[in-house]
């Protein structure tokens, strides 16, 4: 899947431009700093809380994991690229670092989507949950599995890009794109598919399972939330004389974490909606814009891992402690 170097295009000068490189890093960085400021203030929670473990919150920790992990070994080494700084592996190397791009960015759509439908299922229940305050501080089996699941699944289906790819040079261009892997070459690593049949199917089956599907999940699941919190806020009056009403008290607080992952998922679906149209005009349409909305897919592919920190701490309570208290010490 090599190729001879091509002219130098108006989408290749704009990303070799300074301002883009300017932008790409300043939206790396925020990415890194604010997804471990989530792990680091919402984990010591989890960790030093005298009560019990909130499932939301390790939920949270584990979608900013999978966010700073696609961006460390993902786009920090984009920026390493874009800085002029080029290195290439060897074959076996390649086929390693691509399975790990595929793994992490698929596992990081499914906890993203993970999220939404916790909360969606949390609005749904009859009563609060029976918690045991003096019992042991351990997690639900059920959350453990759903995490289990999200990686152990990923990585199986991430065993392609361990297989089909291979090191190219500082002339190799990609004939395949996918979302969940690579916008442009980056360590000389390029797909290898036996031909571009098996190729275009991998990337078919990828734009569904990890593309389409997520995205329509993810607007039902907000849909259902947003509808059950509106059937609970026209029985809320009548609830407080009913056993039901402890769930129903909550309905504020409630409110402000469906707007949140609300928040969260429109970021989402726009981040990744445009990664998807970008990707796929390039693997089905190969017009003349392909190159222009390659570097669009690049925006899209870091921009949620940047501004999902943001839209976190304006709705996490410690979050906002937090960040409050550093301004604070700063001015």
């Amino acid at each position: 899947m090599a190729a001879t170097g091509k002219p130098v295009n108006s989408a290749q000068r704009m990303v070799s431009s300074p301002l883009y490189i300017t932008f790409y890093i300043l939206l790396v960085l925020l990415g890194n700093l604010g997804n471990a400021t989530v792990i680091g203030v919402v984990g010591e929670s989890i960790l030093w809380s005298q009560g019990v473990i909130r499932s939301a919150d390790v939920i949270l920790v584990n979608m900013a994991f999978s966010n700073l992990m696609v961006s460390l070994v993902r786009n920090s080494l984009l920026v390493v690229s874009d800085l002029g700084i080029e290195i290439f592996l060897n074959k076996g190397w390649c086929r390693f670092m691509m399975g790990v791009w595929v793994w992490l960015r698929s596992a990081n759509v499914w906890s993203t989507f993970f999220l939404s439908a916790f909360h969606f299922q949390t609005l749904r229940r009859v009563a609060p949950p029976m918690v045991n305050l003096h019992g042991p501080r351990k997690l639900p089996k059920s959350l453990i599995l759903c995490f289990f699941l999200i990686w152990s699944l990923n990585l199986l289906y991430s065993i392609p890009a361990f297989t089909f790819s291979k090191n190219g040079d500082e002339n190799s261009t990609e004939s395949l794109m996918l979302v969940s892997s690579t916008t442009r070459p980056l360590l000389g690593c390029v797909w290898d598919f036996p031909s571009t049949y098996s190729g275009l199917v991998f990337a078919t089956s990828s734009m569904v399972i990890h593309e389409s599907i997520p995205i329509f999940l993810m607007s039902i699941t907000n849909v259902g939330s947003l509808l059950t919190l509106y059937s609970h806020g026209m029985t809320r009056s009548a609830a407080h004389k009913t056993q039901d009403a402890p769930i129903i008290i909550r309905i504020p607080a409630e409110r402000r974490a469906a707007k949140v992952i609300l928040a969260l998922n429109i970021l989402f679906i726009a981040s990744w909606g445009t990664s998807i149209i970008s990707v796929n005009y390039f693997n089905y349409n190969r017009g003349s814009s392909a190159e222009f909305l390659l570097v669009v897919a690049r925006i899209g592919n870091i921009t949620f891992i940047a501004l999902s920190p943001i839209v976190l701490a304006v709705g996490h309570r410690r979050l906002r402690a937090f960040i409050k208290s550093l301004l604070s010490r700063v001015v």
